[in-house]
């Protein structure tokens, strides 16, 4: 009896931890596939409101004119603050008020909301998820 209880314990147990380990990559990060569409690029120009850069990815914040002249908000989560970083993006380089344009993907709840693809500057500097990138159409 003495072993048929522990060999139930340890089968719970074990039973625990597998439960455990399969959650815990779900858990542990998103799919950008199940949070944005993919399939429908947008490209948004707006006024730099705020640049955040936590873990574990970057946001940048816009004021965009729409149509009709109302000012609608938009949020774009970009790459991480140390990759984009490493790559020479720095706090300094996009400020509150400049025009930048957002090519990325829109929200799937069709909210103000997308993933940054890359962000180009008023002088034409392209940044992409994680930082700089080259584009032959830059000077």
């Amino acid at each position: 009896m003495k072993n048929l209880r522990k060999t139930r314990g340890i089968s719970t147990l074990v039973a625990v931890c597998l439960a455990l380990l399969i959650n815990a990559p779900a858990d542990a990060h998103h799919s950008f596939a199940a949070a944005y569409n993919l399939e429908a690029p947008i490209s948004i120009v707006g006024k730099v409101v705020d640049v955040r850069l936590t873990n574990p990815h970057s946001y940048f914040f816009l004021e965009v004119t729409g149509d009709d002249g109302k000012i609608v908000n938009w949020k774009f989560e970009a790459g991480t603050p140390s990759g984009m970083l490493r790559n020479g993006y720095s706090p300094q380089v996009i400020k509150k008020g400049d025009t930048v344009t957002i090519n990325g993907f829109r929200a799937r709840n069709a909210s103000n909301n997308g993933m940054l693809r890359e962000l180009i500057t008023a002088d034409g500097k392209v940044y992409g998820m994680f930082g700089p990138q080259q584009n032959a159409g830059n000077p």
